[in-house]
Formats: structure tokens, C-alpha cells, sequence
């Protein structure tokens, strides 16, 4: 158990609450000005020395052209990202994957992968409580609670 599990159990703290602490709180300083795409760069990186798999989860919308170059069909593309409606009260994060967790009693000796998410931020944020950030924190807050691994950040350290 960690000291600051160790402080939670102490002062009562249920462990969702330790769960949305870490969700946004997972900077570790140092990357100040750096941008975000720099930050995904970095925690990309040490994903990979963690044994953590993550691919960039591109979102947007728009109309497509068809082969013949004339105007196509609008389609929408990312995880959650259904439609308008959705999309503003729950946003995925940029890195998708996840990591091979092995599984013990009921399910002895299977390995199982651990769906992982990461909102990269420009090395400078703080969360402010936008409605992009909160639908962000929805995002990461559901993955947690369906036991996979979800965090906004703005540096590496997520993944020790």
C-alpha cells in the first residue's frame, strides 16, 4: 500500500476519490512550455519501457469525397465520439491501448489486456473545469470505473 493510500484509508477516503485525484493530477512537473504533441511524444515513449501499448486516437468529423471526387457522406471517427451530442459531455483520450495484466485465482495464469487511456495536455495545464476538460474527466472517470487505466497528463509519470 502506498503512503498516499495509506493517507486515504486514514482520513476515510473511498477509493474512487484516489482514482479522480490521479486523473488529474498526474503531472510531475518539468514541462513547462512544452507543447502537447511533445507531451504525447514523452509519454508514448515511456509507455513503451512500462510494457504499455498506445496508438493515437484521432477524433473529428466531416463529409468524405467519394472516389469520383464528388461530395461523399459525413461520417464522425474516435472512440466515443457518436455523435455531436456525445462528444460534448464525453471525450476520449489522444493515446488508446492498454497493457497485458496477469490475472490471478479465478482466472490463474490468463494475461489479459488492461484498457489504458491518456489525455495529453500541453506541459503547462492545469485543469480548470472547461466543458472540453470535464467531458475529458467523464471519459477517464467511466474507463477507471470499468477497470481500465485513464488519467489526463501533462508529462511523463503516469505509468510507474
Amino acid at each position: 500500500m502506498t503512503s498516499l493510500e495509506q493517507w486515504a484509508l486514514r482520513w476515510g477516503l473511498p477509493p474512487q476519490a484516489l482514482e479522480e485525484l490521479a486523473i488529474v493530477t498526474s503531472q510531475t512537473g518539468g514541462y513547462e512550455g512544452m507543447s502537447e504533441s511533445a507531451v504525447q511524444s514523452r509519454v508514448r515513449l515511456e509507455a513503451s519501457k512500462h510494457g504499455v501499448h498506445l496508438w493515437r486516437n484521432n477524433n473529428g468529423a466531416g463529409q468524405i469525397s467519394n472516389r469520383d471526387g464528388t461530395k461523399g457522406r459525413f461520417i464522425r471517427w474516435g472512440l466515443a465520439n457518436d455523435s455531436e451530442q456525445l462528444n460534448k459531455v464525453l471525450k476520449s483520450g489522444d493515446l488508446i491501448g492498454g497493457r497485458r495484466t496477469l490475472i490471478t485465482q479465478a482466472m490463474v495464469g490468463q494475461t489479459v489486456l488492461r484498457f489504458t487511456s491518456r489525455e495529453c495536455k500541453e506541459g503547462d495545464w492545469k485543469f480548470s473545469g472547461t466543458e472540453e476538460e470535464t467531458a475529458q474527466l467523464k471519459w477517464a472517470t467511466l474507463i477507471n470505473s470499468l477497470g481500465g487505466d485513464a488519467k489526463m497528463v501533462s508529462g511523463p509519470g503516469s505509468f510507474g
